[in-house]
């Protein structure tokens, strides 16, 4: 898995959303995060440069200094908010999804015209943080992913 440039973001490869809504998460971010260990994930709207989405769990997120964000929306700490329920907060949105142990999601209709993703479409794996990874839909990144001369694996 490539780093684009010398000191750049690291890839994990990438990620395609199949015409049914569902998407695979590359196993070393599945390994690097223990993504699939609760059986839950977060979902959060990624940044407006790369847009698609970020990843993380209740055990990466609630002890970080981002905890904040599941204390004072209760509904994502419980998991009471409907599956891929988007809910606002500080800027952001965030949802919950359920995970397969292969790290399999399944984004729906609904969170995918939110998120502005659409089936066929190959999502890159960013490492982001400790935290929390993101799955790009646009920007510089995904053109530097389009020319990269070696290959980026297709999950």
């Amino acid at each position: 898995m490539p780093q684009m440039n010398k000191g750049g973001k690291f890839i994990f490869g990438k990620s395609l959303i199949r015409t049914d809504g569902t998407l695979r998460i590359p196993p070393q971010a599945m390994e690097e995060y223990h993504i699939a260990d609760e059986g839950k994930v977060y979902l959060f709207t990624g940044s407006k440069i790369t847009g698609g989405f970020c990843v993380t769990r209740k055990g990466l997120l609630h002890p970080s200094k981002l905890g904040h964000i599941l204390d004072d929306t209760p509904p994502l700490l419980d998991y009471s908010a409907g599956f891929g329920e988007f809910i606002k907060y500080k800027g952001r949105s965030y949802c919950w999804v359920e995970i397969s142990q292969e790290g399999q999601i399944l984004l729906t209709k609904k969170m995918m015209d939110f998120l502005k993703v659409r089936p066929g479409m190959e999502l890159l794996s960013i490492r982001s943080s400790d935290i929390a990874f993101t799955m790009g839909a646009k920007g510089p990144l995904l053109e530097k992913a389009e020319n990269y001369d070696g290959e980026i694996p297709l999950f």
